[in-house]
């Protein structure tokens, strides 16, 4: 069984940075790709990033320039990096990690989620 446990996140003003972490844990597994997506109130579930095992970087137009993607698939570890936060990037940000399996059989993980809240 794959899990995803994430950290970070929190309060900040408008302009600033937080950093997310999230580390995928398990055995008998890889990793093709972690994603950070996020969700705000009435909103759907929307892709921010992602990072393919190898090594193939994907950003949402709304945070191009202002987020950076990062990780260590040997690790099974991804950072979300985000500057010059606005008010709109509030909401709960969910770290996915898509694993495969020798059998081989493959599924999607999720983390439980961290709140982001941009004041202005």
């Amino acid at each position: 069984q794959v899990q995803v446990v994430q950290s970070g996140g929190g309060l900040v003003q408008s302009g600033g940075s937080l950093r997310l972490s999230c580390v995928a844990s398990g055995s008998g597994f890889r990793i093709n790709a972690m994603e950070w997506y996020r969700q705000a109130p009435g909103n759907q579930r929307e892709l921010v990033a992602k990072l393919t095992s190898g090594g193939m970087i994907t950003y949402a137009d709304s945070v191009k320039g202002r987020f950076t993607i990062s990780g260590d698939n040997a690790k099974k570890t991804v950072y979300l990096q985000m500057n010059s936060l606005k008010p709109e990037d509030t909401a709960v940000y969910y770290c996915a990690a898509d694993w495969m399996t020798g059998v081989p059989e493959v599924g999607r993980a999720w983390g439980q989620g961290t709140e982001v809240t941009v004041s202005s």
